[in-house]
């Protein structure tokens, strides 16, 4: 038996070699929204005119004219077909007596069938037209427990005489095939010109069926003018991609928190969070959405328990409802929160036969827990809703009170933005307005983490977008050539990072785009250290490179593939989709977990291959072997020969290396390296100051992880910024690696960001301390590893700036929210000039440990002006007084036992007469 969708299209196919498709019925277009749905026969224009799909245990073929079932032109197929929807070799086929005449051209292929009014036990495929309306209950059950369904039909005419608004609801066939996702539309089919599949053909990105879903719309938000979604939860950002999905609530950049969807004779609403689903200010909101869920009729609501208030809303306004723990098949709403999927089979076959899914719930926490896993592919309320269009991205947005988005608004769709998209990068046509490309590219890049192995629908979109790709080709975006970020160009980088991200080969599409070249040889086995005793997880380097639009082929052991570890390809981490021009792709990195012995990894734009140790791993050394990656300039000090480096710098085709010790790690481009002689005295000057940087912050020394400066063409905030890894700008390279320059001049700016890697939240203060505290760490650095005093080593620290600073902030009366940056950073220095680094390396020290800690601001500032005071035996609440802190009373009272400090030096400006 045929099992897969392509194994399935080659049964349905064997020894087809035309279509002989009769001339006179005209076909409608076949609309594919399930993910079992496929298209068999496709005319010139794309149109689907014959689909197979699967529901339960049985299967379907849906002909787009009952026409074509009846003509012996196409017996060769009809004889496949009805071979593939049998159930067990020799079952009868049963025909309705509507389609009589079709009995004899089964007989003629050799298939025992006969004319069958009723559906039997002991058939095992039944024929019939797609306007008949009192089978309906009976056919679902039979493909759904096992039996083929061979049925045809046309819905133009039936739309000419009831209505083309409802067709996909109320059509007579639709009401059995959707439940598999397929649907009969009031689009004539164009019979021109045919031509036989290989494989699989593609499925329309977009298909304009008459049926305005506007409507549901508009009942789902009747006489709502806002939707307040401050409920305390952070929402997450939904993702609308099925054709018969739509949004409800949008912020001002289309980012969507609210949206439904029509499933086979079901339907969905779907919240971002689900706070969302018991909030009593979106009562009006919940009402509609439960009302427009159970199509207007009466019956009972279930309310999983987990959402009690929810039941109680409902049950307040007259609704039949009542708390249960599990889906029970006498409700006709189910209403529930997305955190578990093990009734994601029920609730999908709930919702395809009629049910209504009320659903809410958010993917950022899951996806913060599951480093390295897709929430689109794994996230559990994914697994429910993918197959309904509708999807909870990982990205959040910012709670507000939004109006109810303007039609125009409501009209962005991803397929049809797509559509629109693949028009205009084909023929410079279409319409897609220019505040959709951004939105664009973030879709797709969502759409593209839904794992598609083995559904059409979403293979079908990864095929049409390489084409699309590659007919367009890649923008050759770079520092000098910038492309706007809502741009084409911006929307196809997007698009093309994570179409290679799920797995399509897409070499073509760099090929053009190189300016240098590498090969990649034989595997190469590297050793790592798999211990992680760290608290946060370990970027291993490899010390390869992996070329753009290639994979390695990754292979350790099997107790290393369960031991938690990842791959990541790159290590410029900065996600520059916000950006408003780009030099180079929005997102240049991907990390996938090591979870089997073998892993093939790829990232479109190439980079330095790393593996992440996670923390508290126990591994010790491992080997990896990697296959597709090529060596990369690599110095570690006291490891690497200066003739090794040598060697490895004249050899390496790679475009980025890097200069490591225990503490720290520079990633710089090769082009900078080549003219490195001897990296060995520029890490010892670093490892120098980065045991200084520990010895402030009374931090273990070595590191337990090594920090890490990334240069990049583009980064995603200021000159440089904090973080793992701290991000700079190329211009800074000569910077980091000229031993010289830096004993000369001085580091603010990178030992300013490793400052902030070492500011704790128990001692900050923001947004006062933010920027202030940081600097304590350059001063630090400069004066005792470099010699450079604070007054040399930034212009806003020479005396007369100080001495301005504090007459300034002092005439305008201290007020607390200028106290900040520089003046901030000059209540420390004051504090240190008089009581020395001792008392600031023993309260960070103290912190580490100290249990109690306030949350608010004010208790923090409070708790500091004890600690310090106690520390250097000075009462000094009065120095603190001075500079706008709010000092509370009992703190200053429990200080006045200490002795005064008498050379506090803000009282020569306090108090000017002593």
């Amino acid at each position: 038996m045929a099992t897969t969708p392509a194994s399935a299209f080659e049964a349905l196919m064997d020894g087809m070699t035309s279509w002989n498709v009769p001339k006179g019925p005209i076909p409608c277009e076949l609309l594919l929204t399930g993910e079992a749905a496929f298209p068999v026969m496709v005319n010139d224009k794309g149109q689907v005119l014959i689909a197979a799909s699967t529901y339960g245990r049985g299967r379907l073929v849906v002909v787009s004219h009952e026409g074509y079932l009846l003509d012996a032109g196409l017996a060769p197929f009809l004889r496949n077909a009805v071979g593939w929807l049998c159930p067990s070799p020799g079952a009868p086929t049963g025909v309705h007596p509507c389609l009589a005449s079709l009995v004899s051209i089964l007989q003629g292929c050799g298939v025992q069938a006969q004319v069958q009014p009723e559906l039997g036990a002991s058939l095992g495929v039944y024929c019939i037209n797609a306007y008949n309306d009192t089978m309906t209950a009976e056919l679902i059950q039979f493909v759904k427990c096992g039996g083929g369904l061979l049925i045809g039909g046309q819905a133009w005419y039936w739309a000419s005489q009831h209505g083309h608004d409802n067709v996909l609801s109320r059509f007579p066939g639709n009401q059995v095939t959707s439940v598999a996702g397929v649907y009969f539309t009031d689009i004539c089919g164009d019979t021109a010109r045919f031509k036989i599949s290989k494989k699989i053909p593609k499925i329309p990105l977009h298909v304009s069926c008459v049926e305005d879903l506007r409507q549901d719309q508009q009942q789902l938000l009747e006489g709502i003018s806002e939707l307040d979604i401050k409920t305390g939860g952070v929402p997450s950002q939904l993702l609308v991609h099925g054709a018969l999905a739509f949004p409800l609530g949008l912020d001002a950049s289309l980012r969507c928190f609210l949206a439904a969807a029509r499933c086979g004779r079901g339907r969905v609403v779907l919240a971002a969070h689900e706070s969302m689903l018991c909030a009593p200010k979106l009562g009006p909101f919940l009402l509609n959405a439960v009302r427009w869920l159970a199509k207007g009729q009466t019956g009972k609501f279930g309310v999983n328990t987990g959402l009690k208030n929810l039941c109680a809303l409902l049950s307040e306004h007259g609704l039949e409802c009542s708390l249960q723990p599990h889906l029970t098949p006498d409700v006709r709403v189910y209403c529930c929160g997305a955190y578990s999927d093990k009734e994601a089979k029920q609730l999908q076959e709930f919702v395809a036969e009629g049910g209504g899914l009320l659903i809410g719930g958010q993917a950022w926490w899951w996806a913060s827990q599951n480093p390295g896993r897709s929430a689109l592919a794994s996230f559990p309320g994914n697994v429910i809703l993918n197959g309904f269009g509708l999807s909870i991205l990982a990205q959040t947005l910012d709670a507000g009170c939004f109006p109810v988005p303007t039609p125009e608004m409501q009209s962005y769709h991803f397929r049809k933005a797509l559509s629109e998209f693949q028009s205009a990068l084909n023929h410079g046509a279409g319409n897609l307005e220019k505040h959709w490309l951004a939105k664009l590219g973030a879709d797709g890049a969502g759409f593209l983490q839904i794992p598609a192995e083995g559904v059409p629908a979403y293979i079908s979109l990864h095929r049409l977008l390489r084409k699309m790709l590659r007919v367009s080709g890649l923008p050759a975006v770079s520092r000098e050539y910038p492309v706007p970020g809502d741009s084409f160009e911006a929307a196809a980088l997007c698009l093309a990072t994570e179409l290679a991200r799920s797995g399509t080969d897409c070499s073509q599409l760099v090929q053009e785009l190189g300016t240098w070249s590498c090969s990649s040889g034989q595997p190469i086995t590297v050793e790592i250290d798999g211990s992680n005793p760290g608290p946060c997880d370990a970027w291993v380097s490899t010390r390869l490179y992996l070329p753009r639009g290639q994979s390695a082929e990754v292979s350790l052991s099997d107790a290393a593939a369960c031991a938690g570890l990842k791959v990541q390809i790159g290590c410029h981490t900065d996600n520059l989709t916000k950006a408003s021009k780009l030099s180079r792709a929005p997102v240049v990195t991907h990390q996938c977990c090591m979870d089997r012995a073998i892993r093939s990894v790829s990232c479109l734009w190439g980079g330095l291959l790393y593996v992440i140790v996670p923390t508290g791993s126990k591994l010790g050394p491992i080997s990896i072997t990697i296959k597709g990656a090529v060596p990369a300039p690599y110095y570690k000090l006291g490891k690497t020969s200066l003739e090794e480096w040598r060697n490895c710098i004249q050899e390496s085709q790679a475009p980025w290396g890097e200069l490591a010790t225990d503490n720290i790690i520079l990633t710089v481009p090769s082009a900078n390296l080549k003219d490195l002689e001897d990296p060995e005295p520029a890490l010892r000057l670093w490892d120098e100051m980065m045991g200084a940087i520990a010895q402030l912050a009374a931090r273990p020394f070595p590191f337990c992880r090594p920090e890490r400066i990334v240069a990049d063409v583009q980064i995603s905030a200021g000159w440089m910024h904090s973080g793992y890894p701290i991000m700079c700008h190329l211009e800074s390279v000569q910077e980091l690696i000229n031993e010289a320059g830096i004993r000369s001049t001085g580091l603010w700016g990178p030992i300013h960001e490793l400052g902030h890697n070492q500011q704790r939240q128990e001692w900050e203060f923001p947004p006062h301390t933010t920027e202030a505290t940081c600097n304590l760490w350059s001063v630090y650095v400069h004066e005792t590893v470099l010699g450079i005093p604070r007054a040399r080593a930034h212009p806003a620290l020479s005396p007369p700036e100080r001495e301005k600073r504090i007459k300034t902030h002092l005439g305008k009366g201290a007020p607390l929210h200028d106290w900040n940056v520089w003046t901030a950073l000059e209540t420390y220095l004051q504090l240190q000039e008089a009581f020395g680094w001792e008392p600031f390396t023993q309260l960070f020290a103290e912190y580490q440990t100290l249990s109690g800690i306030p949350k608010d601001k004010d208790g923090k500032m409070n708790l500091w002006v004890k600690k310090f005071s106690e520390k250097v035996q000075r009462n000094l609440a009065p120095f603190f007084e001075a500079w706008g802190w709010p000092v509370q009373k009992e703190v200053a009272n429990s200080l006045a036992c200490l002795p005064e400090w008498q050379e506090n030096p803000m009282r020569v400006h306090t108090h000017p007469q002593e």
